[in-house]
């Protein structure tokens, strides 16, 4: 049984603790753990960190469950048991199909706080979205961030409203029926504040993924890497009550085990489910196209419940916008978004010309569900990775804006919203960063603008990360829900939401229930889904599609015609049918 202030440090030849003023001497144990020799007063609040090898300044415990000061300040003890939780009525209906609601807490309100994120959930409910899903919320240096350059994965970022704010804020979504999803990055460590590797090994050196050293899965040591990181799901499902994880960016986990520590995730959030009595969950974010991830452990896989599905997003961004450059080339035809929707991935072993290889592997429909693909039009990534983070709305109009909500909401899969897409939201979300450190800003800032000249955008078009009115930017107006479009779109997603909730066709997650129908030339797809068929026209001109329906259910646009064995959608039209 560990003590308090007890850590991992097989690195340092002497440690000692520095609580509340007072230093104490630690002593190692044989399996590396260091434990303080006079264990002073532990109260809320203790303020504490440890001195390396004789250095005169203490740095953050690898475990600290605050940061008041910043990742680079002293720890201070916190004591998540001592929250008294209303949740108890709440049920998680685990990944079911239904909608999940990503969103940044620093950017969802003016405030950017967790408390005022609560304020918002009202609407939330009356929008009819499933779960919440944060982006992370760990320690990150400065005040505002993405959240994917955090380095402190046991402390909740103070700017947001620390770990009590957390609490309150997955308390009061469970208490109106939202579950929440939190994503979490394992994959690498932030810039600053990255104290760990004085402690012990977490970093594998040689091994560097797209944002540097890759975390230590297999080498010597890593056992305890290990546990590090399940200690850290089961803070996340045991001490804040969230009901899923989403993994970021899987591929970039390093790891040659025998036992793969994505299967290790998944064997450890099914022990804590049964532990807690309900159901928990992990999705994945992979651009592998692997159906292994989300296949049985039986069957071989690692047994993770869902995963990111990238084709259905570049197959209806294309669609809609016909933007073809890069990554998005392959997907230049209705065809693509055709097989997305009845396969699930366009890349399932296809020969992919932005990688120059054979990419993916087809789903076994047998053994996955349609639910287990989780799918998206827009999402923090597709957005904020363009020059000037510009949403879908910069460059269509409202017809193309509700057609890629019908094909979200009513396709087969999981879908996600990103913050502001329900209303059409004319707010960027570019990148942005708060590094205190002005050679890691201006590093920040001058890499972001090499990136994308060489891939030929305007530099005048890229935003400085640094500079705070690129922050600024990001914020939702919310004014705007309740004017033109805005208000206009937004009534169409509560109205496709609804019905996707309301109609078993639509909730249907098996593959071989889905069939598609579409023509080329004409550009028009037809997704027949039991007896509901969802029709859009992808033309800029109107098109009569060969359907056997009697009833409109919801039409994105006036003019839409049934008649006997057909249905006649103006431009870029789209309607559910029965």
């Amino acid at each position: 049984m560990r003590k308090p202030f007890d850590v991992w440090a097989p690195k340092p030849t002497t440690l000692s603790l520095h609580a509340d003023g007072t230093t104490s001497a630690m002593t190692r144990n044989d399996d590396g753990w260091w434990t303080v020799d006079t264990l002073p007063a532990v109260t809320e609040g203790t303020t504490y960190g440890y001195l390396v090898d004789g250095a005169e300044s203490p740095v953050p415990d690898p475990r600290s469950r605050r940061q008041p000061d910043g990742v680079h300040g002293l720890s201070q003890t916190f004591d998540p048991s001592a929250y008294a939780w209303q949740d108890s009525s709440w049920a998680s209906p685990g990944l079911n199909g239904g909608v999940i609601y990503e969103l940044h807490i620093g950017t969802f309100t003016p405030e950017g706080t967790f408390d005022a994120a609560i304020g918002k959930l009202d609407y939330l409910v009356g929008l009819g979205v499933q779960h919440v899903e944060l982006l992370p919320v760990n320690a990150f240096n400065g005040t505002h961030n993405w959240g994917y350059d955090g380095v402190l994965w046991f402390a909740i970022q103070e700017t947001y409203g620390g770990p009590a704010g957390y609490q309150r804020f997955v308390d009061a979504a469970h208490q109106r029926g939202l579950g929440v999803i939190q994503d979490v990055v394992h994959n690498h460590l932030g810039p600053s504040g990255n104290y760990l590797g004085q402690f012990a090994p977490y970093l594998t050196e040689g091994k560097a993924n797209t944002w540097g050293d890759s975390l230590n899965l297999d080498g010597p040591l890593s056992d305890e890497v290990r546990r590090y990181l399940l200690d850290n799901i089961a803070m996340f499902f045991r001490d804040f009550h969230v009901d899923g994880l989403r993994l970021d960016a899987v591929h970039a986990l390093h790891d040659e085990r025998a036992l793969h520590i994505l299967e290790e995730f998944a064997q450890e959030t099914d022990t804590l489910a049964r532990e807690l009595g309900k159901p928990l969950f992990l999705v994945a974010e992979s651009d592998l196209n692997n159906p292994r991830l989300i296949s049985s452990r039986a069957a071989g896989g690692y047994g993770l419940t869902g995963q990111w599905s990238d084709d259905f997003h570049h197959a209806v961004h294309v669609n809609v916008t016909g933007e073809t450059t890069g990554y998005y080339e392959d997907f230049d035809s209705v065809g693509a978004l055709a097989k997305v929707m009845s396969d699930g991935f366009f890349h399932n072993g296809t020969y992919s010309s932005f990688r120059e290889r054979g990419h993916g592997r087809p789903i076994d429909p047998a053994h996955i569900t349609t639910h287990q693909l989780v799918v998206c039009t827009q999402n923090h990534d597709q957005i904020g990775n363009r020059a000037a983070g510009d949403r879908m709305g910069a460059t269509v109009g409202f017809a193309q804006l509700a057609q890629a909500a019908v094909l979200n909401l009513a396709g087969p899969f999981t879908p996600m919203l990103f913050m502001g897409e329900e209303f059409g939201a004319s707010t960027p979300w570019p990148f942005f960063t708060s590094h205190p450190e002005p050679e890691l800003g201006k590093a920040t800032a001058e890499g972001r603008l090499r990136e994308f000249e060489r891939m030929g955008w305007d530099a005048d078009t890229v935003p400085n990360p640094q500079d705070p009115a690129t922050f600024a930017s990001a914020k939702l107006d919310w004014e705007e829900v309740e004017t033109g479009d805005h208000a206009r779109l937004l009534e169409v997603y509560r109205q496709l939401i609804r019905l996707r909730r309301d109609t078993p066709d639509l909730m249907n997650s098996d593959f071989t229930a889905v069939s598609v129908d579409f023509s080329e030339p004409e550009k028009w797809l037809a997704i027949r889904r039991g007896g509901t068929v969802v029709v859009v026209n992808l033309a800029d001109e109107e098109r009569t599609v060969p359907v056997d329906a009697s009833q409109v259910l919801l039409s994105t646009v006036p003019g839409e015609a049934l008649d006997t064995g057909r249905c006649t959608l103006p431009a870029r039209g789209s309607a559910i049918l029965s």
